[in-house]
């Protein structure tokens, strides 16, 4: 598996052309699941863990690699499963980083690696069991292959907030906001992603619209900009990297290449890795790269251009 993994770097061009790579395992299912391969570290067999007392039932322990101590969380039970762990089945441990933290899933078989464009990627359909914890379906050699939302997995078992801290809060700030006809448009994959971010706006006394992919996002800000400039209605657009049928990236680039769009201000919030999205921000014309989830962080970008707008009102 490490040869499987150690050409990643050749590979993050990819991310930028609408294309992505995944990871492929199971569950001790047939069922085919994945992630992001720009999220994983290494893919290895399960080291002896260290007991966490009061730990969330899906949390089998610590384990200890190459000087890091991680959470391994048993995806099958914090997607409602039985537990892989002490089951008996073959297992692997999938290291991975979230939100600038690290952490291990334990999976069943890992399979392999592949090459899709986000074209070919759908929203889960409605109907779908565990939709909860899904943010996209494929279909690989007429087999279904389910996306985790890791995102979902994680705010479940470990506690979040989108509380803003009273110094980094600046009330005369939020009622000036309060007093805009200005909106912020959500983009993400995420429902849990867009839902943190639109708490914390409404913190800094904006409204949020959401838009689940690229493509959804691209035709509000057309819609929006049909009734009047782009810039009266919206303050910014706040977008993650990867989603299904169109990505941050290629959102930005369609937005930038738009006369009507192109000076929305754009900021890429994500959870992939912080120098691989900085280079690709540059690439393509964001404004801002934040990664997730960081309320302060996402107050103060926001702040800033609140009181922006403040300025050139006098």
């Amino acid at each position: 598996m490490s040869k499987l993994l150690e050409t990643i770097d050749s590979r993050t061009k990819l991310v930028g052309e609408n294309r992505l790579e995944l990871l492929l395992f199971k569950l001790g299912s047939r069922q085919i699941y994945a992630i992001n391969v720009f999220k994983v570290r290494e893919v290895v067999q399960l080291p002896p863990l260290t007991a966490v007392p009061n730990r969330h039932p899906a949390i089998c322990g610590v384990a200890h690699i190459r000087g890091m101590s991680f959470a391994v969380i048993d995806l099958q039970s914090a997607l409602g499963g039985r537990p892989l762990f002490g089951s008996g089945q073959p297992t692997n441990l999938i290291v991975s980083e979230y939100n600038s933290s690290v952490q291990g899933f334990l999976v069943g078989q890992v399979d392999r690696i592949v090459n899709l464009n986000w074209e070919k990627i759908s929203p889960p359909p409605l109907s779908s069991g565990n939709n909860n914890f899904l943010t996209a379906i494929t279909n690989l050699d007429d087999k279904l292959v389910q996306i985790i939302d890791v995102e979902k997995v994680l705010a479940e078992i470990i506690p979040y907030t989108t509380d803003i801290s009273a110094d980094v809060l600046n009330q005369d700030l939020r009622t000036y906001a309060q007093s805009l006809d200005l909106k912020v448009l959500t983009v993400d994959d995420s429902a849990t992603a867009r839902n943190q971010l639109t708490s914390t706006i409404a913190n800094l006394g904006l409204k949020c619209i959401q838009a689940k992919n690229g493509v959804e996002g691209l035709q509000v800000l057309k819609k929006l900009a049909k009734d009047k400039p782009i810039n009266e209605s919206l303050l910014l657009m706040i977008t993650d990297a990867e989603m299904p049928e169109m990505d941050g990236y290629r959102l930005t680039h369609e937005v930038r290449s738009d006369p009507e769009l192109a000076d929305v201000y754009i900021i890429m919030h994500t959870s992939l890795s912080g120098a691989f999205n900085q280079a690709l921000v540059d690439k393509v014309g964001c404004d801002e790269f934040l990664s997730k989830f960081k309320p302060d962080e996402v107050a103060k970008a926001v702040q800033k251009l609140v009181a922006r707008h403040q300025e050139n009102a006098h």
